[in-house]
C-alpha cells in the first residue's frame, strides 16, 4: 500500500463556524421521513447523512462535521452554497415583493432574459422562464412540434431529460422510467460514448455511426420528418459521457435535413461549468435552435428557462400560455445574482483551471487503480467509470457504492450515475479551490484502494 494511502487526508482550512443545530434529532427526522414521505425519495448513503447547513463548497451535518461537496446538490449549486451575493439579492427581493405572475410587469424577468441573450449566440435571444429542467424540456418539445408541424422526436440512449411524463419519455434510463404511457413519438438513437461502443481508439468513427443511427431511426421509425433532436452536450445522469467533436455537428445536420429543430439540454453543462466555454454546445462547434437550462441558473432556487429564436418562440402565442411561478421576482433575483457572480468571480475560468487539475489527477489515479476503467469530462463536469475488468469493461457497481461510502467517511461527498450505477460523478460547486481538488484526489486515492480490497 502506498504512503499516500496510509496517511490521513487533511481537509483544507475554512474559516467558518456553522451554527449549533437545535432542530429535531437525526433519528426522529429519519423516522418521520420513513413514515410520511413517499418512499420513492431515496437517500444516497447506507447510513443516511443529515445535512443542516451549507457554505460555499462545503456542507455541514447535524453534528457540525464539514464535508466537501463534490456533487453540488446534483449540479444545482453553481456559485456555492448560500453564496452571500445570491442570498442578499433574494432576501432583498423577498422583503419587497415575493410573487407576481407574468400578467403584470416587473423588471426582474426582462432583465434576466436580456442577460441570458447576451450570453447566447446571435439569434437566440427570447426566453421563457419555468421552474425545473423537466418543465423546460417539456416546453422545448412543445415549441418544436408547434413550429415544425411534426410530432416525432429523436433523443439519445443513456440520456436523462427529467421526471415529468413527457421528459421521462425523452429519457432512456430504465431506472427512471415507469411502465406507463409517456411522451408519444419519441425514439432513441445510439449513444456516441466511445468507451461503451467497443472502439475507444476511434471515437470519431463511433460518433459518426451514432449520428448515422439518427438517420436510420428516422427512416424506420418516423414518417420521415421530425420535430426535434434533443441531446445533452455531456450526459449528466448518464455518467459524463460525450461524443467526439464531430458528433453534434453531424447529428444536427441530419436532424435539420429531416425538418427537425435541434435542442441543447444545458441543465447540467451550462453557465461555464465545462470551463473553456459558457455553454456545453459551444465546445462542439454547433448552434442549437433551442437551449434549455435549469439547476445552476438559480444556485438552488426553483428556476429554469428555455431560450430560442423569436420566430420559434412566437409559436406559443397561438394560445394563452403562462407559467404562474416561472418569472417570479425572487427566482429572477437569484438568476441575475448567479450570472453576475459567475462573471465577477471568474467562476468559468476557475472551472477550467481547477477542473483541469482534477482531470489530470484522476488520470493519474486511473494509471494506479485497475478499478478505474475510464476518466472523462470537461471543466468541473467529470466522470470516473469503475469496472471489475478493464478488458471486458464489466461495470463495478458494488465498488462504486463502496467508494462513495469510503469517501463520505473521509469527508468528501460524490455522486454516481451511468446506466449501471458504476460511474462516479464529480461536479462540485464552481467556487471549489485547487486545495479542495487536491484533498478530493487524496481521498479518492484511498477510497479506490479500500474498495479494491473488498
Amino acid at each position: 500500500m502506498s504512503e499516500l494511502l496510509t496517511a490521513p487526508a487533511e481537509m483544507p482550512a475554512f474559516h467558518y463556524t456553522p451554527r449549533p443545530y437545535t432542530g429535531p434529532p437525526r433519528e426522529e427526522v429519519l423516522a418521520m421521513r420513513r413514515e410520511y414521505v413517499n418512499p420513492a425519495l431515496f437517500t444516497l448513503y447506507r447510513d443516511p447523512l443529515m445535512i443542516v447547513e451549507g457554505k460555499m463548497q462545503y456542507l455541514f451535518d447535524d453534528a457540525g462535521r464539514r464535508y466537501l461537496d463534490m456533487f453540488a446538490g446534483i449540479v444545482t449549486v453553481s456559485c456555492g452554497h448560500c453564496h452571500p451575493r445570491v442570498v442578499q439579492r433574494m432576501r432583498e427581493q423577498m422583503e419587497t415583493l415575493q410573487h407576481a405572475t407574468t400578467i403584470y410587469l416587473h423588471p426582474g424577468m426582462p432583465a434576466l432574459a436580456k442577460k441570458l441573450a447576451s450570453k447566447m449566440p446571435p439569434g437566440l435571444d427570447v426566453t421563457y422562464f419555468v421552474n425545473s429542467g423537466s418543465d423546460a424540456n417539456d416546453l422545448a418539445i412543445t415549441m418544436a412540434r408547434l413550429h415544425t408541424g411534426n410530432t416525432d422526436v429523436i433523443a439519445v440512449r443513456n440520456a436523462y431529460h427529467g421526471g415529468s411524463p413527457s421528459a421521462m419519455g425523452l429519457t432512456s434510463h430504465h431506472t427512471w422510467k415507469f411502465p406507463i404511457p409517456q411522451n408519444p413519438g419519441v425514439h432513441h438513437a445510439m449513444c456516441p460514448d466511445p468507451y461503451r461502443a467497443g472502439n475507444p481508439a476511434d471515437p470519431e468513427e463511433v460518433a459518426h455511426r451514432a449520428a448515422e443511427d439518427i438517420r436510420e431511426t428516422i427512416r424506420y421509425s418516423t414518417p420521415g420528418r421530425i420535430a426535434a433532436f434533443i441531446a445533452e452536450p455531456i450526459q449528466g445522469v448518464g455518467g459524463a459521457t460525450t461524443g467526439a467533436q464531430n458528433y453534434l455537428r453531424e447529428a444536427y445536420a441530419i436532424a435539420r435535413e429531416h425538418g427537425g429543430l435541434c435542442i441543447a439540454d444545458e441543465v447540467q453543462t451550462g453557465f461555464g461549468r465545462t470551463g473553456e466555454k459558457y455553454w456545453g454546445f459551444q465546445n462542439f462547434g454547433v448552434v442549437p435552435d433551442i437551449v434549455t437550462m435549469a439547476k445552476g441558473i438559480g444556485n438552488g432556487a426553483p428556476l429554469a428557462a428555455v431560450t430560442t429564436t423569436r420566430e420559434i418562440a412566437a409559436t406559443l402565442a397561438q394560445r394563452i400560455h403562462f407559467n404562474t411561478f416561472g418569472g417570479n421576482p425572487v427566482s429572477m433575483a437569484a438568476g441575475l445574482a448567479v450570472l453576475d457572480t459567475i462573471d465577477e468571480e471568474g467562476l468559468q475560468e476557475n472551472c477550467r483551471v481547477v477542473g483541469g487539475r482534477l482531470l489530470a489527477g484522476l488520470r493519474e489515479l486511473q494509471a494506479r487503480h485497475p478499478l478505474v476503467g475510464d476518466v472523462r469530462g470537461m471543466g468541473l463536469m467529470l466522470g470516473v467509470e469503475l469496472v471489475t475488468d478493464r478488458a471486458t469493461r464489466a461495470p463495478a457497481r458494488e465498488a462504486a457504492l463502496r467508494v462513495l461510502e469510503e469517501a463520505r467517511e473521509m469527508g468528501v461527498l460524490l455522486g454516481k450515475g451511468g446506466l449501471d450505477g458504476n460511474v462516479l460523478r464529480i461536479k462540485p460547486p464552481m467556487c471549489i479551490t485547487a486545495e479542495d481538488a487536491g484533498f478530493a484526489l487524496d481521498v479518492l486515492d484511498r477510497a479506490l484502494g479500500r474498495a479494491a480490497e473488498g
